[in-house]
């Protein structure tokens, strides 16, 4: 697989499939973890915001994990189970979505979805992972009356990897309206600095949390080398991080001034 824009292996073509097979098979293989790890955090957010039932926005959801996780009470290894079973991999989409919709436990928070695959949007809506879904661009485009309205409803904003692809043009764009709580989860190769200092501009502050984040394995040595290398330009040092083999990520909060205390744990 090629390298992408940020020197990633580009996977593409595993978010464009009308539904999330192709998407656990392939992320199996690299141990992809970070939604799992940052399930609690988001948990505890969700908990201690004072919205009585918050909504929750994921930016860079795909097919809607980070919101499968909650309303499924599920991990990564039972979803990686289920979409690779044998039988569940000869279902129909019809059926497919069907078994998930089986799944799905409703109440609790609401969750929307931003992302520019469709096919990916239309999959968690149909499961009933997703309330709402946002197919947009928010690095080149404003959001139109219809998708400001649903931003204007957001409580948290919540990321797992998609900070680096997107950058303070978007996350500005989705702050604006109704200055929800955001946790980020970036990879240690991309600075949140910039993003830190556009949502000030709009009366945020943010904090990171202490510890690191396993995302997953590197793909290929090719793919390493060139992290390695971004990250030696950073001026981050990978010494038992991701000289290991693994890309590593920390979590930032940032939450308008005056926001009532967090109670999060220091170490991932």
């Amino acid at each position: 697989m090629p390298l992408d824009s940020t020197g990633k292996i580009s996977f593409d073509h595993i978010y464009t499939a009308p539904d999330p097979r192709p998407f656990f098979t392939t992320l199996r293989r690299v141990q992809y973890g970070i939604p799992q790890l940052a399930k609690p955090y988001f948990t505890k957010l969700i908990g201690q915001h004072p919205a009585e039932r918050p909504t929750v926005l994921d930016i860079g959801c795909s097919y809607g994990v980070n919101a499968a996780l909650q309303r499924c009470d599920a991990t990564m290894d039972d979803l990686y189970a289920h979409y690779t079973d044998p039988a569940v991999r000869a279902l129909d989409h019809a059926a497919l979505v069907e078994a998930d919709r089986e799944r799905v436990h409703l109440g609790g928070p609401r969750f929307h979805g931003l992302d520019n695959s469709a096919p990916a949007l239309e999959y968690a809506l149909s499961a009933g992972f997703l309330d709402e879904a946002i197919h947009a661009d928010f690095e080149r485009d404003d959001p139109d009356s219809t998708q400001q309205k649903l931003l204007d409803d957001v409580d948290l904003v919540i990321s797992t990897g998609c900070v680096g692809y997107v950058t303070e043009k978007t996350l500005s764009r989705v702050a604006r309206g109704a200055r929800p709580w955001m946790a980020h989860f970036v990879l240690r190769m991309f600075s949140y600095e910039p993003i830190a200092e556009s949502l000030a501009e709009l009366g945020y502050e943010t904090e990171g949390v202490g510890g690191v984040f396993r995302q997953r394995q590197f793909a290929s040595a090719e793919e390493r080398t060139q992290i390695l290398d971004t990250l030696s330009a950073a001026g981050v040092d990978p010494t038992g991080l991701e000289s290991d083999g693994w890309l590593y990520a920390r979590l930032y909060v940032s939450r308008p001034e005056g926001s009532v205390p967090l109670e999060l744990p220091e170490e991932g």
